[in-house]
């Protein structure tokens, strides 16, 4: 598209917002120009932001925002009125589900949007007939969320931030919070570990976070099961174990005890491809506290058998008590702005709001007696489950603020799928890859243009104000959603304010209930909210876990073999995030800040393994799968273990994520971004 001048501030009125990048919730405040400060709030007390929030209000006005409506005439996207827009949206899926029923079309919501914007579409889609919504928590900690929800009754962080000063030792695994979630390393790891906490990191990469470690375990990829399984064993038979806890606590503890009693530890610390001495000393240093916290990223669980992972580590956790006690606990640390809530407000294919299965006849009946309808009775397809029925079983898409052809799995498949539809719908603030394949596409707000909630790492609910308004032209994405509601389903799924559907959500979510829009204020508000206002539970599971059992089952998981058989050429690539960078790049990668501070991408690799292929620092390789192949360049370093190679995954020229192959962990249906074999050669 033509580039254009950047669209004007209407009437900026600097108001307390949350920055709209990682899952830790800053508060930050748009003054206008494509300046972001950084404003006093429930995370950052003084004000901090990364380089990230520092650079969020540039895309409040960069030139490439898309701010009219685009169609596809004759093969191009063509500018078209917003009436047009959704004439052509509403007849085209009136005439799918009426071919094909609803359950052909597939809605995608948004990590980046609000409580309330993705309240509305999942409620929408229920409207039309269909369960088939999900939201890009599928891509990264649903493995987390599949493993927590099954021994505790629900998938969240089971502590706080605040909770973290009063671990005596941090067991982060498959995570960098120095440079993935900085404000929250700076203001609550680092303030443990000054007290004297222990940090042992689990990571085939030397990072920032390791920087910090006192024990370092560079884990191969895809053998965190014999490590973790080791580390229990080691801790057992070192008389560690609690075993009050585990005798009220849980159950067959026999069966897991009988695993960890066969588990040769120097031959699972060979596989995992650590030292047996490392091993034991990271194992003591957990296991020999009396309070310790495990911080959990999607290094643990982006994998074919992720679920698995996160079994490991929560009967690691019930094994040593570190359940349910304030310093303690399993804590993912999410993603994006609102990966929680989106998941909270029922934009999951098996869930409704507060995480009520849709199978439950009690859930649905309560829901459908404040929506006026009763949403479907059977689960709809996953994320990636629709993605390969495209063209097939799914005849239409609604993706709101995602780009799933940059952060899919398999990209040139997903690109074909993609294309294969008789309808694509975008909504989004760029002409991002998703949607410059889509027969039509709705100019989405900016942070800074938009009012309503959103839903931290541990579990805080709070207020996103609107600065300023959207460019002459666009809508709010409230706005929008509202409109198709009204059009696709008439009053059912139609809202005045984003207030009017945070209520109809405390109504209908056991998790949100006695949760009030203003009393949240500057502040926010935890859920569960107790009745009485007074307090919030910071602390989970403490008496009874989430699902009102008072005992959790071991759950006794063994090594996987599919990464054992690698041929001698293959390296395991795994991808990750970089300080500067964001998901797919669609905001970070078009930031002149974030640009200057470096945000090149490399493939690094260890220098024994680039010697082995006469590949030199800095030269321009070829990295390919049996999905495809692409060009980086090599940078040799000792940060990146031997037999594996790292690289980001936010740059559009170069979609990494093509290399990664379709297979889903069987139980979360989830892609395996951190353990896929590549050859790596020089360039030709």
């Amino acid at each position: 598209m033509a580039k254009r001048a950047p669209p004007a501030d209407r009437g900026v009125n600097p108001r307390q917002s949350v920055c709209p990048y990682c899952g830790v919730g800053c508060s930050l405040a748009y003054e206008g120009e494509g300046s972001t400060t950084g404003r006093e709030g429930p995370i950052n007390e003084a004000g901090q932001l990364c380089p990230k929030g520092a650079a969020a209000g540039e895309m409040v006005t960069d030139v490439d925002r898309l701010i009219r409506p685009l169609v596809r005439e004759s093969g191009y996207l063509v500018t078209a009125s917003w009436s047009e827009a959704f004439d052509r949206i509403e007849q085209a899926i009136g005439d799918i589900v009426e071919a094909e029923g609803p359950d052909a079309m597939a809605w995608l919501a948004s990590a980046s949007g609000t409580n309330e914007e993705n309240y509305l579409l999942q409620k929408l889609a229920r409207a039309t007939g269909t369960n088939n919504v999900d939201n890009c928590a599928r891509l990264c900690h649903a493995s987390t969320v599949t493993a927590l929800e099954e021994r505790f009754g629900t998938g969240a962080m089971t502590n706080t931030l605040d909770d973290l000063e009063a671990a005596e030792t941090l067991l982060i695994v498959g995570a960098n919070p120095a440079d993935q979630h900085p404000v929250a390393f700076r203001h609550y790891v680092q303030p443990a570990l000054r007290e004297g906490a222990t940090l042992v990191h689990i990571d085939p990469r030397a990072n920032a976070t390791t920087e910090a470690a006192d024990h370092h375990l560079p884990v191969r990829p895809g053998q965190d099961i014999p490590l973790l399984n080791a580390m229990a064993a080691v801790i057992d038979r070192a008389g560690e174990a609690d075993e009050r806890f585990m005798a009220e606590r849980t159950t067959d503890l026999e069966r897991y005890r009988a695993q960890l009693g066969a588990i040769d530890v120097e031959a699972s610390a060979d596989r995992a491809g650590v030292e047996p001495a490392a091993l034991r000393a990271a194992a003591m240093a957990y296991g020999g506290a009396d309070r310790a916290a495990a911080l959990t990223g999607m290094g643990l669980s982006q994998h074919h058998h992720g679920t698995d992972n996160v079994r490991a580590l929560v009967n690691l956790a019930l094994l040593t008590g570190n359940v349910g006690r304030p310093g303690t606990g399993i804590n993912p640390l999410r993603g994006q702005n609102n990966v929680q809530g989106a998941g909270d407000v029922g934009a999951l294919p098996a869930t409704l709001p507060g995480g009520q299965p849709v199978t439950d006849a009690a859930a649905r009946e309560a829901v459908g007696s404040v929506w006026g309808f009763a949403p479907p009775a059977t689960p709809g397809r996953t994320q990636l489950e629709l993605t390969a029925r495209f063209g097939d079983e799914v005849r239409g898409a609604y993706v709101f603020g995602e780009n799933p052809l940059v952060t899919e799995p398999d990209s040139q498949t997903v690109r074909e799928a993609f294309d294969s539809l008789e309808l694509l719908v975008v909504q989004d603030l760029f002409l991002t890859e998703t949607a410059e394949h889509a027969d039509v596409v709705l100019p989405g707000s900016a942070w800074a243009e938009k009012a309503g909630t959103v839903t931290n790492t541990d579990r805080r609910v709070m207020r996103m104000r609107a600065s300023t308004t959207p460019p002459r032209g666009a809508r709010r994405d409230f706005t929008i959603l509202t409109e198709l509601a009204r059009r696709l389903v008439g009053k059912s799924c139609m809202f005045e304010t984003p207030r009017d559907a945070f209520e109809e959500l405390t109504a209908v979510s056991p998790r949100y209930r006695h949760m009030s829009y203003d009393e949240i204020g500057t502040g926010y508000q935890r859920w569960p909210a107790p009745s009485d206002g007074e307090t919030d539970t910071q602390v989970l599971h403490a008496h009874r876990y989430a699902g009102g059992d008072r005992q959790a089952p071991f759950v006794p998981v063994e090594r996987q073999p599919e990464m054992a058989t690698l041929d001698p050429e293959e390296l395991v690539l795994t991808t990750g995030r970089t300080l500067e960078q964001f998901n797919s790049g669609t905001l970070t990668r078009r930031s002149a800040l974030l640009t200057q501070l470096g945000s090149d991408q490399h493939l690094q690799i260890h220098p024994t393994d680039a010697e082995a292929r006469d590949i030199a620092d800095g030269q321009s390789v070829t990295v390919s799968s049996d999905q495809g192949s692409i060009r980086l360049r090599a940078e040799r370093t000792r940060a990146i273990r031997e037999g594996a190679v790292f690289c980001t995954f936010h740059r559009a020229e170069t979609v990494v994520n093509r290399l990664i192959d379709g297979r889903l962990d069987p139980d979360a249906q989830i892609p395996a971004y951190k353990h896929t074999p590549v050859t790596v050669s020089p360039a030709e």
